[in-house]
Formats: C-alpha cells, structure tokens, sequence
C-alpha cells in the first residue's frame, strides 16, 4: 500500500488490531446466524508527509450505507457544542441571509438546523438515507452524495459556491483525501472559509486511544499532515483551536491559498508542540501497540474478576470505539451482558463481532447492575448523570481508556 496523499511506500506500523467487522454495522437478531464480514484492520504511518491511516480493505460505500446507524444528535453535548460553533462562525464570519453554507457530512441535521433558524442559507450533503431523511424533516435541504472534487465542480457550475464549508468528524473519514480536499477549494467563494474538527492525532499518541481506531477512519490526522494535503489543494491553514470534544480534537480553519485571511499564532503553537511530541519521529509510533495491549489485558482482567465474584458488568454506548475495544480484546456476552445505548437506531440491536445485544437505557433499573463500563469514555460525565437519573441508587463506573479506572 503507498499513501493516501503523498503516494510513498508505507514501511512503518502503528498497530495491528487484527480482523473486526466495520464499527457501525449492527446487527438484527436473524443476522446473528449469518456469516458476518470481518476485515483486517491495521494502521499505518508514512515517513514522508505523516500521514497515519488504516490500511486499504473496506471500500466506504460497505462503511456508510443507507441504515448507518450513528445520528449525531443522539448526544446532548454534541448538540451544545454545535449550536456553540454556529452562534460563533455566524458573529465571526458575519454570515446573514445572503450568505451560503455547505456541511459536508451533515448527518441528522444535528449542526445546520441552527443556520436554518437563523435565516442562514444552507445545505447538507449526506449520503446516508438514514441520517439525510432525519435532517430533512428539521427543514435542512440534504443531496445524498458523497462530496468530492466532482460534486464540487458541479456546485460550482450552478453558482452555489459557499461563504463556509463545514466539515465535523469527516476529514477523517474519506478514502480518498485529496480528491476530498480538492472538493473543499473547489466549492469555496473566493474569499470563503473552511472549518474541520477532527480527533488530534497528538491525543490517540499520547493517551492510547487506540479505540478511536475503525475501517470507516481512513486518517488519523496531525495538523501538520493536513497543512501538507490543504497545500496541495490550493489552500492553507490560517488558524486552530484545541477543543475537548472526542477525547482531544483540533478544529482548523482553512481558506484558499490567494485569500486575505491573516494566519493566527496559534498555528505555529500546535504546530511546534507536535514537532516536541515527536509526531515526525518514526521511533514515537514504534510503542504505541505495546500500550493498546496492556489497555486490553486490563480490561479483561478486570471482567473475568468481576465474572467470578458475580458481579454484574453492563456496557453503556454502543459506540463505534466501543466495538474496536471489544473486538480487539475478544469480550462477548458471557463478560459483558449487555450494552445501553439511547439512540433507538441502535436498540434492539447487537453490537458487530461481539453480538452483545443493545438495549434501551430506561430498561437498566430492571438489571441487578453493580458496574455500568462507559464506552465511549469522551462523554463519561453525561452518561453518568444519566444512569444515576434512571437507577436513582449508586452504582460504579468504569472506563478502559487511557487506562482502567473505576469509580
């Protein structure tokens, strides 16, 4: 395999997580006596624009398919945060009625109903049917496609070049990144901005977050490697904020190459603390599978021990990293029982290559519940205030990464 951006040979390994089925496929209980599609699942650095990224097994259209299950607004701090950003880029940006606004991966509508509300013309492009239908009865007008330089053309063709593109969680996600990239410049008014979020690579080194790891992220992203693919766009970086959300994300700003935006300070600051954390070092990948085994080997300690002193371990969020931890340390039904999740796209069904079954959380009073384990671990804080408002009796908590902790 060469590289997704660069085409150089990928000599160097990050980790093996060995074969697991993609993490949004969940299952029906007739699935359940069917073969199941696994594929290897391995990551990748390369040594000249460093650029981490899975290796090539999964094709995205067997990833994001029509059922996807992840809706976006199924989290409440998610939402907060999103309607944060709006009320933010809209005063920042100076968008109004005149103005025009693309997300790409727009999902449920989750982000630019808050445009919708504020008289900001908009469109999401979402290609899962799914998600788009959801955001189409909030009044969001959704076309069902993947984005690239093609549809970007075409947009462009029919004069709706936009004032902001929006792209939360999705840079990661793109088979194909430079024609994704290339799409971006192409799509954007001269003058016009574009924001990514995604997870800090700098965060998965430095904490082990090995289960943000899954087929459907292509990219593991520093923000030097994006300022190496925006370059080869035709745009730059012109500035950055270090954000909480997903256990660590940078949220860039991007414009065309030949736009006034003055480039901010903090560029150069994330830019030199990457340098320090030894992103461009080939020796600071070489440790990592080693902390993402003993992060698994801890884990199932911990539930063969609760096992046979017949305490009972429940799972909260079926999330996709979530079924990467599952998977990789082999947990099934007989250690972790069941899994609540509060989205009902997700209720009712099994967790991909474990099988556990996902139930809804306002069913958990009726389990004997001694230690509800928290999936995804990014939003601990809200899934504890809302097990304790369902159970109203104490019970404890534990996250597996970066490390096991119970409480």
């Amino acid at each position: 395999m060469n590289c997704r951006h660069c085409n150089s040979g990928l000599k160097l390994d990050l980790i093996d997580l060995g074969f697991a089925p993609p993490s949004n496929a969940y299952l029906e209980a007739a699935d359940l006596a069917r073969p199941e599609m696994h594929f290897p699942l391995r990551v990748k650095v390369c040594e000249q624009c460093w650029l981490v990224q899975t290796e090539d097994y999964a094709q995205a259209g067997e990833l994001f398919s029509a059922t996807y299950a992840y809706f976006s607004s199924t989290s409440s701090s998610w939402l907060a945060h999103a309607k944060d950003y709006c009320e933010k880029i809209i005063r920042r940006l100076g968008l109004g009625r005149e103005s025009f606004v693309i997300e790409v991966a727009s999902n449920d509508g989750y982000l630019l109903k808050n445009f919708v509300a504020a008289g900001v013309p908009c469109l999401g492009i979402e290609p899962t049917t799914s998600t788009a239908a959801v955001a189409e009865k909030l009044g969001v007008p959704v076309m069902r496609e993947f984005f690239g330089e093609a549809l970007a053309q075409r947009l462009a063709r029919e004069g709706r070049e936009a004032d902001l593109i929006v792209g939360n969680n999705v840079f990661a996600h793109v088979p194909n990144i430079n024609d994704f990239t290339l799409g971006l410049a192409t799509a954007l008014k001269p003058h016009g901005v574009v924001t990514l979020e995604f997870p800090h690579l700098l965060n998965l080194i430095r904490f082990g977050q090995f289960d943000t790891i899954y087929h459907e992220h292509y990219s593991y992203l520093s923000l030097g490697a994006v300022s190496r693919i925006f370059a080869k766009a035709g745009l730059r970086l012109f500035d950055v904020e270090e954000l909480g959300t997903h256990g660590g994300s940078l949220r860039v700003y991007g414009c065309l190459a030949s736009a006034a935006h003055k480039e901010s300070k903090a560029v150069k600051r994330v830019l030199a603390a990457e340098k320090k954390a030894g992103l461009e070092r080939a020796a600071t990948y070489r440790s990592f599978q080693k902390r993402a085994d003993k992060i698994k080997d801890d884990l199932l300690a911990f539930l063969i021990r609760a096992k046979a002193r017949g305490q009972k371990v429940v799972a909260y969020g079926a999330a996709a990293k979530g079924n990467t931890l599952l998977n990789y340390a082999g947990v099934r039904p007989d250690l972790l029982p069941c899994v609540f999740d509060a989205a009902p796209s997700k209720q009712g069904k099994y967790l991909p290559g474990s099988h556990i079954p996902i139930f809804a959380p306002n069913t958990m009073k009726k389990h004997n519940v001694n230690v509800v384990l928290v999936l995804p671990w990014n939003i601990a804080g809200e899934v504890r205030t809302s097990v304790e408002r369902i159970m109203r009796k104490r019970v404890k908590f534990a996250v597996a990464v970066p490390e096991l902790k119970i409480k």
